[in-house]
């Protein structure tokens, strides 16, 4: 719980920092209020998303949903097999701690304050989409938290039961999906995508890989949790990155009917300016 409020601290704070910025357009340098309408704007997008899917969407869907599936049937199979050894989850608590938490929220307060102090537009725009990335992840991890309500492996009987007592007890666990993993995933996809080069996408989904794995063998979370998480995460993370950037081409491409001598067809154009 610690980590988590920390992180939402470390967010506002950054908020406050950018609001004392010139006036501008964008989160980061007009004010708090552009930032929190950008969340708003983004949480909307993503959790209706669903109801806007096409077949394109379907492509990577499937095979999440069947990943989903494959991990929660052997869920309590892999904690067993992995056994209990305070020791070991203490250190790999930890380690999911810094890599997930501690680490991504100074990276975006440290990264933003430096590219004031360089003016360096492309590091404040790296490090605000990635703040906007994780606040977006934070609100719907912890909604789908209390709304699947699921235990941890160390609570009840160990295997994860969803809604185990009902209303009566709620809520009895927040273990689907893994905060730590969505945060380190929605991170990780803003700056490699900020950043495409090969070095920084290794070290970045590197340290969300460490950070989801690290979950588990924290004993922290079952694998199907870190798995949601780190769909979840990489999605938002995208979805942030082609919504706001404006190096993005999600929105520079149109399709149209468009009628010929030869019939209809369909045009399809790309805008070289925004």
């Amino acid at each position: 719980m610690y980590p988590r409020i920390l992180l939402l601290f470390v967010l506002l704070a950054t908020c406050a920092v950018q609001a004392q910025s010139p006036p501008a357009k964008e989160c980061g340098l007009k004010s708090i209020q552009t930032c929190a309408l950008h969340v708003a704007q983004d949480e909307l997008g993503i959790v209706t998303f669903p109801f806007h899917m096409t077949g394109y969407n379907l492509a990577w869907i499937a095979p999440f949903g069947a990943g989903t599936a494959i991990a929660l049937e052997k869920d309590t199979e892999a904690m067993q097999a992995l056994g209990v050894n305070p020791s070991r989850e203490n250190q790999f608590a930890r380690i999911s701690d810094y890599g997930g938490i501690y680490g991504p929220a100074a990276a975006v307060t440290v990264g933003y304050l430096a590219g004031r102090a360089r003016h360096d537009d492309h590091l404040q725009e790296a490090s605000v989409l990635t703040e906007e990335a994780m606040a977006d992840s934070f609100i719907l991890n912890t909604a789908l938290g209390y709304a699947i309500d699921r235990q941890k492996p160390m609570q009840g009987d160990g295997t994860g039961r969803f809604w185990p007592h009902g209303k009566r007890t709620w809520p009895d666990g927040q273990s689907m999906p893994s905060d730590h993993s969505i945060l380190a995933w929605s991170f990780a996809h803003v700056v490699a995508s900020e950043y495409d080069g090969i070095g920084t996408k290794a070290l970045v989904y590197s340290l969300a890989t460490t950070v989801s794995v690290s979950r588990v063998i924290a004993r922290q979370h079952f694998p199907s949790d870190v798995f949601v998480g780190a769909g979840l995460g990489y999605f938002i993370g995208g979805y942030v990155y082609h919504r706001r950037s404006p190096a993005s081409s999600w929105d520079k491409f149109s399709m149209s009917p468009v009628s010929t001598s030869n019939g209809t067809g369909i045009e399809l154009s790309y805008y070289f300016t925004r």
